[in-house]
């Protein structure tokens, strides 16, 4: 028997997959996918062994006996519900009903993406999806901060016979295929936005027509890119006039489609990013026509009417304060290790009364648990998947039997039961809620938002609205002693010796699920040799890791995959300007043998 449904790990993808004799394979017959699966799905995620039992304090319990612990624990005075960050299916949300009806606490923000949404609803008032089939229609594609092959390699079709330029400060795989590669210094894509906004108005290459009807203020924000030094600021990205009339060469009076990664946002500062992206676009024409636009993680949930949105009081995720409350439920996340500032956050779980893990996998936060219990696998379930990448929503069926753990919804509905509390509806009908808000062509189902060319009739939510241009960038931060080089003396000025931490997806695992990694990618002009152990050291913690040489790698640079045990020993304790964003990558770090 076939089973059509889909994969609920989190990245753009969304894939379509058909199980099969319990064999799992993509759904050919779907938009999205090239006939092949990822090795997270079909490879890794099968090779890790899943928490299979529940327990208490360490001891195997039944499961009655461990859900009892968990009512016992709600009875406490303060609650807290923090949940992994990502589309993972809408049921994973039901347990929010659950938090509100006992008055506990909810968190927001993000670990990823926050930052960047931020400026973009400052700019375009709401972060509309760009099809991929618009994707397909462009000449040019710019690949800013974003290592496509690893975190969506299905979009590799839609890029054929383009022209293809990429930005980062690695020369990733699509990178050494591109039409143009800058090796950007990090935390400058605002200021490369900018320049470039900057050089299409001193040449007139602005599309007026499109600027008077739909962002009429360009005139304003050409005064503020003249605010921008032009000579210290090329400098500072690393880059020349050469190479910024080389990337113009690519954006004049083409079809443009920027795609941009979370990476680029990682900061303080992200929000400004997105936001001096979306005007670069804007002076260009992109938004509203076909074959043009930017494309980050689009708010999937847009347009639909959420059953799950509760009123609770809610704490900032990426900063929670765990030893706050008396009972804290981690539901599909690992704060302890995906958190900024492990060593503060693991001290923080440990002072929790009654810390609980619901997850399928054993994880840093798992072993801390008083309580631990097993969830149920998207392969074991009903549930509705949307995606931040495309328009596509899929309907996920149970394709197998398990007698592993328990779902999202049937968690909620045991403490409904066991506190005596009404007002839950069944599984059936949150899943037809979802589908029902969905627009439908032939069988295939599409988020409620979905326009085939975003922006054409204007921007806010209703549309009319004009384009807003960025009016400000504060950037205090880099001016304080993180940033600031060292100096020996007054006169001697020594070069900073310290790397910026860059920290991307990992093709082996799903943030840290799956295959952990233990090394560190710098240069070999950095000095130091393959296989060598060195210590990583920023103010908040440090790590022992192996190294692996890179010649791709910029030599201010070093990269620890977002996987890596103990990464964020390095990380701050801070979040994003706007958007209440965690910061990974706000930080340089010490080399020590």
């Amino acid at each position: 028997m076939q089973t059509k449904t889909a994969c609920a790990l989190d990245c753009y993808d969304a894939c379509a997959i058909v199980v099969e004799k319990g064999k799992v394979k993509a759904d050919t017959s779907n938009p999205i996918g090239n006939g092949a699966l990822c090795a997270l799905v079909n490879k890794y995620m099968d090779e890790t062994p899943r928490i299979t039992t529940p327990r208490i304090e360490g001891k195997e319990v039944s499961l009655d006996e461990a859900m009892k612990a968990v009512h016992d624990a709600f009875m406490k005075k303060t609650s807290l519900l923090w949940r992994g960050s990502g589309n993972m299916g809408v049921m994973q949300e039901v347990s929010n009903l659950f938090i509100e009806r006992i008055n506990g606490t909810l968190t927001y923000g993000s670990l990823c993406d926050g930052a960047g949404e931020a400026g973009i609803l400052e700019g375009r008032g709401v972060n509309r999806n760009l099809p991929l089939e618009q994707i397909q229609k462009a000449d040019t594609v710019v690949i800013w901060g974003r290592n496509i092959t690893v975190t969506n390699a299905h979009m590799m079709p839609y890029l054929e016979g383009k022209n293809i330029v990429v930005i980062d400060p690695v020369k990733t795989a699509i990178a050494k295929k591109a039409d143009f590669y800058l090796q950007i210094q990090p935390r400058t894509d605002y200021y490369l936005a900018i320049m470039l906004a900057r050089f299409i108005y001193m040449e007139d290459s602005q599309d007026i027509e499109w600027l008077e009807e739909n962002a009429s203020e360009y005139e304003a924000f050409y005064e503020f890119t003249q605010e921008h030094r032009i000579k210290a600021i090329l400098s500072y990205i690393g880059t020349d006039l050469g190479e910024m009339g080389q990337i113009l060469h690519f954006l004049r009076h083409q079809k443009v489609v920027f795609l941009v990664g979370a990476g680029v946002q990682k900061y303080t500062t992200g929000s400004y990013t997105l936001q001096a992206i979306d005007a670069l676009a804007s002076l260009l024409g992109l938004f509203g026509k076909e074959g043009c636009g930017v494309h980050y993680l689009s708010t999937s949930k847009l347009g639909f009417d959420n059953p799950f949105e509760v009123g609770c009081k809610k704490i900032s995720k990426p900063l929670a304060s765990f030893s706050d409350f008396d009972t804290v439920l981690i539901q599909g996340g690992n704060p302890a290790a995906s958190m900024p500032n492990s060593v503060g956050v693991t001290k923080e779980l440990e002072a929790v009364d009654t810390l609980i893990y619901f997850g399928l996998y054993e994880n840093e936060t798992s072993k801390r648990a008083k309580i631990v219990i097993p969830a149920k696998h998207f392969f074991e379930k009903e549930d509705v998947l949307l995606s931040y990448g495309h328009q596509y929503v899929r309907k996920m069926h149970k394709v197998r039997e398990s007698d592993i753990g328990i779902s999202e919804y049937d968690f909620t509905k045991n403490l409904f039961d066991a506190f005596g509390l009404e007002g839950l509806e069944e599984e059936s009908y949150y899943i037809d809620a979802w589908i029902k808000q969905c627009k439908q062509e032939n069988d295939i189902l599409l988020s409620p938002a979905h326009q085939d060319i975003p922006y054409a009739d204007g921007f806010g939510i209703e549309g009319g609205d004009e384009f807003v241009f960025i009016e400000e960038y504060e950037d205090d931060f880099i001016n304080t002693k993180q940033f600031t080089k060292v100096r020996t003396s007054k006169k001697n000025k020594e070069e900073d010796k310290r790397f910026w931490l860059l920290s991307p997806k990992s093709p082996k695992s799903l943030n840290t699920q799956y295959r952990r990694d233990n090394k560190v990618y710098l240069h070999p002009d950095i000095g130091y040799k393959e296989g060598e152990n060195i210590k990583l050291i920023s103010e908040y913690g440090s790590i022992q890791l192996e190294v692996k040489l890179n010649e791709d790698i910029r030599r201010n640079c070093i990269v620890v995959p977002s996987n890596t045990i103990g990464i964020n020993n390095l990380t701050p304790p801070i979040s994003s300007q706007e958007g209440e964003s965690a910061c990974y990558q706000e930080v340089k770090v010490e080399i020590q043998k």
